[in-house]
Order: C-alpha cells, then sequence, then structure tokens
C-alpha cells in the first residue's frame, strides 16, 4: 500500500481503505489479529492475496467470514448459528452438506478442484 501514501483518505475506495486498515494493523507487529470480514469490498485478486498473506503470517489470526469457501482455507473453524457456537473443528469436519443446510437453507455440493484437489461448495437455495 506504500504507493497510495500520499493519497487522501477520501479518495480511496474502500477495498483501498480494508487493505490499509490490515497494512496499518501488521506495521505495529502484532502476536494476534482479529480481522472482521477482511475480504468484504476487494476484488478477487486482493481477496485471495489477502488470505494468502493471512495464512503466512507468523501470528494467530481470528477472522469471521461468511463466505464458506474461503473458510475452506482455515485451520479450525468456529461455526455459528443464531449467533451461538455450534461447532468447532477443522473445515473439511465442520463444513458438510447437512450442516450448511441446517444452519443456510440451502443444498449444498461439495466440489472438488482439479487444479489442487481443494473442497469447494456450490450452492443453492431451498424452497422458504
Amino acid at each position: 500500500m506504500e504507493h497510495m501514501a500520499a493519497q487522501s483518505w477520501a479518495t480511496l475506495s474502500g477495498g483501498e481503505r480494508q487493505r490499509v486498515h490490515i497494512a496499518r494493523a501488521l506495521a505495529q507487529r502484532p502476536q494476534l489479529m482479529l480481522l472482521d470480514e477482511p475480504t468484504n469490498h476487494l476484488d478477487i485478486h486482493h481477496q485471495l492475496s489477502l488470505l494468502r498473506l493471512v495464512n503466512r503470517l507468523p501470528v494467530t489470526v481470528i477472522v469471521a467470514l461468511h463466505d464458506v469457501n474461503q473458510a475452506m482455507g482455515c485451520d479450525r473453524l468456529g461455526v455459528m448459528d443464531a449467533g451461538r457456537l455450534i461447532a468447532c473443528g477443522p473445515p473439511h469436519e465442520l463444513l458438510t452438506p447437512a450442516r450448511l443446510a441446517s444452519i443456510f437453507r440451502v443444498t449444498a455440493s461439495a466440489l472438488r478442484d482439479p487444479m489442487d484437489d481443494a473442497t469447494l461448495f456450490r450452492f443453492h437455495c431451498l424452497e422458504d
């Protein structure tokens, strides 16, 4: 974000502001980072870049995410339903089509990405 140092805060987009907040936090060399929807307002390239960076940080990072496919890259998840923690553990154990259906009222199909064998989900709304 160094290339934006001379820009006024008011001229930055939402995604640029998000990246500046994270850069400022990293400049403080934290031992723990709490990130609430850090990929919000970011284009796909910057979402992936940010998640890759966060994954490599030598600190504990706690992230609130609503994107289930992004959450699949986490070491451990806490799954919440109606404001309560209902499960905690590795993503591949917690994020099952049955659990996703019960929490989010969606049909979830687990797919394998042939590029890296990662599990991804495709969603369809259940009828209301």
